[in-house]
């Protein structure tokens, strides 16, 4: 049997993961212009979040759930911009410190995960066993079509909320320019709150089905990170559709790169994209 259909579902489910940890940090970036290395821990949030209502509510429905996980990693994520980076706007900070801050929440987060659920490995479950399906000769998990689905109307979505709503153009007009849309009447501070919250929510779903597909660990959240930054990076940053192509493309390279070799050399696949893209193609596929 033919090892192609598999490489190419898993190098898809690769690219789902990756994307929802992208599309948020692009959406995020494209509104203040600053790494939010935080942005991983929104994915390990939402998925404690998630286990914490399975754990303590017996027989509560898996979607619910979910969705209250997303929306605790999106508020999580709100909250973070009100008390910790718009306070460092206010003060005219660098981005450069906001970067240093962004890890210090990252930080934080993750080892108050750490110190409330313990180290060990979770698994992320709802009580029934992950239905498998084949397709065209590869195995994939419910789950795993999931996470492809939601990362691709998640990414038209974006889009469309970008393009089409009053919301969205207010985010474009901020992205361009944030002093010029405050003189036409914007409300920066608003709008980069939604942005933190919709971001937020998206990585917190992310970390959601990770943790129902492969499991749950506090430092999850940085793996995941990395990821998101390099298809963002390699898509173009600050670009919803940018991000989708990234982490097409990562998935890809990563998954038929180890064809013939160890999988420890995935993290080293990764980062030589990232390098290659940096030396040669510094703005990404899409320019913003």
């Amino acid at each position: 049997m033919s090892i192609l259909p598999q490489l190419i579902a898993n190098s898809l489910i690769a690219a789902g993961t990756y994307a929802l940890i992208a599309l948020g940090f692009n959406l995020i970036y494209a509104a203040t212009k600053f790494f939010n290395l935080a942005h991983g821990a929104m994915a390990t949030a939402g998925g404690y979040a998630a286990f914490f209502l399975l754990q303590s509510f017996v027989g509560i429905n898996v979607v619910l759930a979910a969705a209250l996980g997303v929306l605790f990693a999106g508020l999580l994520g709100w909250a973070l911009d009100r008390a910790v980076y718009r306070e460092l706007r206010k003060r005219k900070a660098s981005n450069t410190v906001l970067l240093v801050a962004s890890l210090g929440v990252f930080t934080v987060i993750q080892a108050v995960i750490a110190m409330i659920f313990t180290s060990q490995f979770q698994t992320l479950s709802g009580g029934a066993a992950d239905s498998v399906y084949q397709i065209g000769g590869a195995a994939v998990t419910e789950t795993q079509v999931i996470m492809i689905a939601a990362a691709v109307a998640i990414a038209a979505g974006l889009g469309l909320l970008l393009k089409k709503t009053l919301l969205g153009k207010e985010v474009r007009a901020v992205s361009d320019d944030e002093e010029v849309a405050k003189i036409v009447g914007i409300n920066t501070e608003r709008v980069i709150g939604w942005v933190f919250f919709i971001g937020s929510a998206i990585a917190g779903l992310g970390g959601i089905l990770v943790g129902f597909d492969t499991g749950l660990q506090p430092t999850m959240g940085m793996s995941l990170l990395l990821r998101g930054v390099i298809a963002s990076i390699v898509g173009g940053v600050g670009t919803v559709y940018g991000a989708a192509a990234g982490a097409l493309l990562l998935g890809f390279v990563e998954n038929f790169g180890i064809w013939k070799i160890s999988g420890e050399w995935k993290d080293a696949i990764a980062f030589s994209l990232l390098i290659v893209f940096l030396v040669f193609r510094p703005q990404g596929i899409f320019k913003r």
